[in-house]
């Protein structure tokens, strides 16, 4: 097919707006992509090749996912907007490897989407320009399910992705960043100009590559336990980690013992949360483990 028939150009994308009438929702935060190399990086980004099988969340009027059709051997993409169903049924009629599940993504049984429409032991990626206010708990849900997804490649703010892709003892790192390298290896692979967008977004955007880790990088006695210690130890930047811990433990453990624990730890209490590894977050949380709420 020409480039000028592809859905994502400015010319093409207009047409499909006014032919349906398609007004934007800021609630929904729909920016449609209207450059084919964008979404050409995104793909080559991903790996995706002709034995793949791909979940796209948010397809908006299929721009991405008439590229992903193309290289993919099959795509399900979850749209939320009901009005986007007859134009997605329209643009994408052509591709027969499509499908389209209206539903939220937040509400869906990811596992039991993947058991229908993809191969047993197909290679899968995840693969969106996820709407930016709900950016974090889209990819916490498709992390923390333990889904069979080798990669997620997605077109998220930049500040968002440099959180999720962030070293230890930066301005930038946090519990997200945490939650997120638990799960994954994360790479900013690329920023994207506003102009890419219609409408034009107010901030950058990234593409961020999550490789799926076969094993968390640390061993913790209790996985909710240790993100509950690292919030913690967040939850005011400015303070130690001593003074963080002991708001956490409030009630349930003295100051005294929280000073013992973190010599244990071999973890120094005046330091603050950024500068420690998951490592010693692991180490931590593994020390406190055995008292927590004992008294």
């Amino acid at each position: 097919m020409a480039m000028n028939k592809f859905i994502a150009t400015p010319t093409r994308t207009m047409e499909i707006l006014r032919k349906y009438g398609f007004t934007f929702k800021k609630s929904l935060g729909q920016n449609f992509l209207i450059d084919v190399n964008i979404l050409e990086n995104i793909i080559r980004h991903a790996g995706i090749d002709s034995s793949a099988g791909v979940i796209e969340v948010g397809p908006g009027i299929g721009a991405l996912t008439e590229q992903l059709a193309i290289h993919a051997d099959r795509v399900t993409a979850f749209e939320i907007d009901q009005r986007l169903l007859p134009i997605l049924e329209d643009t994408l009629s052509e591709y027969h490897n499509v499908t389209v599940v209206h539903q939220d993504i937040l509400e869906a049984d990811v596992k039991a989407v993947i058991a229908k429409h993809f191969l047993p032991d197909q290679a899968l990626h995840v693969v969106a320009n996820l709407p930016y206010y709900i950016t974090t708990p889209i990819l916490m849900k498709l992390l923390r399910e333990n889904l069979p997804v080798t990669s997620i490649v997605v077109m998220i703010q930049k500040e968002v992705a440099e959180r999720m892709a962030a070293e230890p003892g930066t301005k930038s790192y946090g519990s997200l960043t945490i939650a997120i390298q638990y799960y994954t290896h994360a790479e900013i692979v690329m920023d994207v100009p506003k102009s890419v967008f219609m409408p034009q977004p107010n901030v950058i955007s990234s593409i961020l590559k999550l490789t799926k880790r076969s094993e968390p990088p640390v061993e913790v006695l209790d996985e909710d336990f240790f993100f509950g210690i690292v919030r913690a130890s967040f939850a005011q930047r400015r303070k130690t980690i001593r003074n963080n811990l002991a708001v956490f433990f409030k009630n349930h453990l003295d100051k005294e013992t929280i000073s013992e624990v973190l010599v244990t730890a071999g973890i120094d209490g005046t330091r603050r949360g950024e500068s420690l590894t998951i490592a010693e977050f692991a180490i931590l949380a593994n020390a406190f483990d055995h008292v927590k709420f004992s008294s």
